[in-house]
């Protein structure tokens, strides 16, 4: 079936290469309360809701042993919403250094539009956030027809409402007129739970940035990816 819509990522895919701006507010956020963070740790379950983020750093078993030897208890849920409150503001305040638009969206988004494709978006972040980065990242070439954030819909990834509501605001269905894009597991899971195809994102990922491009293509591959690029730069190829 002919694609009619792309529903993009954004962190890690169409900005912020690398996935640089997430993991220095959480490693920031929990040192605050004791527990220096390692790499790995401040980019584990990339992709979703920041609150259910850090509720997945929270459960890792070093994290846990270090939150409880830090604060004399086991890390709870009221812990991780205090930890969510925290990372809000200081997220928004750096937001902008880390999101600069990754080389060659723009040119990417003019090929798409040309072909009568629509494109969507879907976050980790909450609106509020996103609401600091959409002129920036406008200025620099790259402003999709509809975001949609977990806030707006009542839960992230990998559940598939976020791109559902893309699908109804831009008016494209079904779902096997649609492709994802992003550059997580949790990106090709919410892509495969709506039932649509699920590119990956290797170079630019938060993961490769841990494992190398090629580790980064494996880990997408098995959490679902029907095909794996280099950059979003490449899509229009793998589109044609």
């Amino acid at each position: 079936m002919k694609t009619r819509a792309v529903i993009f990522d954004w962190a890690g895919t169409v900005v912020d290469y690398g996935c640089h701006a997430p993991p220095a507010v959480l490693k920031q956020i929990f040192a605050s309360r004791g527990v220096e963070l390692e790499p790995a740790e401040s980019r584990h379950a990339m992709g979703l809701l920041k609150l259910d983020q850090i509720r997945a750093i929270l459960g890792l078993p070093r994290v846990h042993a270090a939150w409880l030897a830090a604060t004399g208890a086991a890390p709870a849920e009221r812990d991780a919403v205090a930890l969510f409150e925290d990372f809000l503001p200081v997220q928004q305040e750096c937001i902008l250094e880390h999101s600069h638009v990754i080389a060659g969206v723009p040119e990417l988004v003019e090929k798409l539009r040309s072909a009568g494709i629509r494109i969507g978006s879907t976050t980790g972040y909450t609106r509020a956030m996103m609401e600091r980065l959409l002129p920036q990242a406008a200025r620099e070439g790259y402003a999709p027809d509809c975001l949609v954030t977990p806030d707006q819909v009542g839960g992230g990834r990998p559940a598939p409402w976020m791109i559902f509501e893309n699908m109804k605001r831009l008016g494209v269905y079904p779902p096997e007129a649609c492709v994802k894009v992003g550059d997580t597991a949790s990106d090709m899971l919410e892509g495969r739970n709506a039932g649509m195809a699920a590119i990956g994102v290797c170079e630019s990922s938060n993961e490769a940035v841990l494992h190398g491009a090629k580790g980064a293509r494996a880990l997408l591959m098995v959490a679902g990816a029907h095909a794996v690029i280099g950059t979003v730069a490449e899509l229009w190829e793998e589109l044609s």
